[in-house]
């Protein structure tokens, strides 16, 4: 591929009409961006903020309403077999054949791609040894952990040798230790030169992963960047977090805000945000604040100090309520 841009979007929209008393839903609402060639690019925001359905436009598997989109440099609307054939999608239930092998559960999939047997027997080893599957392969996938089929799902997309894959949610339900080894072979195709585009709700996923973020909010894009550049745009270098006494809890509230780390009313805003259990109080140094805090009193119960993270910057843009 000559052209550096992989997905390019400009506009684009997704309106599903009324239907059966249910009101018409803009569930994308006029977004624009680019994807480049071997990056990692990541969609960030609340339920139904619009990811899955931008995905399944990109993937052509769901037509766009309005606006355009170019993915490998063709229209979804015209060639979406051909766009379907040069990617891999690793779609958050992993649909896998459970009373087959985790071989068979290659050559099955290699087979819909039209592969001979002998490219995928061959790929099929590779794909193994890159999920550290090898010894599992002859072994039912009924009998795998969640992190080991999660593995099998991302090698199973990567049967056609794709210039893209797109990744919904790779490691929702997995634990630590399963995560963590899933990074590393995400960091591996990232290394091997191949295009990810994923959706997480991990933030420290995201920070991990990629190389640029778009965080998306009711179908339409709140803020655009790296995460270094969205965390420098958005919040202070660091974050103090102070819990007070049940008894005094409130009135130290009043005293923060009031107070100059409150932001005194400047046009800057409020950098002390008051939350059920404790207080954020955002500083370029946190040891600094929590010296004036001390001053102001209360005492704080505890107090932490630590870096701001992609995590505040979600939460400052898209609220802390629940969205279902």
């Amino acid at each position: 591929m000559s052209d550096p841009v992989v997905v390019r979007a400009a506009d684009l929209t997704k309106v599903y009409p009324a239907r059966g008393g249910v009101p018409e839903l803009r569930a994308v609402d006029g977004i624009g961006f680019e994807l480049r060639r071997r990056e990692t690019f990541g969609f960030l925001g609340p339920n139904g903020a619009g990811k899955s359905t931008t995905m399944r436009m990109i993937a052509a598997t769901s037509p766009r309403s309005g606006g355009t989109l170019r993915v490998l440099g063709m229209d979804p609307r015209t060639h979406g077999s051909a766009i379907r054939a040069r990617l891999g999608v690793v779609p958050q239930d992993d649909a896998l054949d459970r009373e087959l092998t985790v071989r068979e559960n290659l050559y099955i999939y290699g087979r819909y791609f039209g592969l001979k047997r002998d490219a995928i027997r061959k790929r099929s080893a590779e794909l193994l040894d890159f999920a550290q599957l090898s010894e599992k392969s002859d072994n039912p996938v009924e009998a795998l952990s969640g992190g080991m089929r999660r593995r099998l799902t991302i090698a199973r997309s990567l049967i056609n040798d794709p210039d893209m894959v797109l990744l919904d949610e790779p490691t929702t339900g997995l634990d630590p230790q399963a995560r963590h080894v899933l990074w590393d072979r995400l960091y591996r195709l990232k290394e091997d030169g191949v295009t990810l585009l994923l959706t997480t709700h991990y933030m420290d996923e995201a920070e991990q992963l990629c190389d640029r973020l778009m965080i998306i909010d009711h179908g339409r894009i709140v803020a655009q960047g790296s995460p270094r550049e969205l965390i420098a745009a958005h919040v202070t270098r660091e974050v103090l977090e102070v819990r007070f006494a049940l008894d005094v809890k409130e009135a130290a509230g009043v005293k923060l805000r009031s107070s100059e780390l409150g932001g005194g009313g400047s046009d800057a805003g409020p950098r002390v945000e008051l939350l059920p259990d404790r207080a954020l109080v955002y500083a370029d140094d946190g040891e600094s604040a929590l010296a004036a805090v001390h001053l102001m009193g209360p005492v704080p119960v505890t107090a932490l100090v630590r870096r701001a993270t992609l995590e505040d910057v979600f939460l400052k843009l898209t609220g802390r309520s629940l969205t279902d």
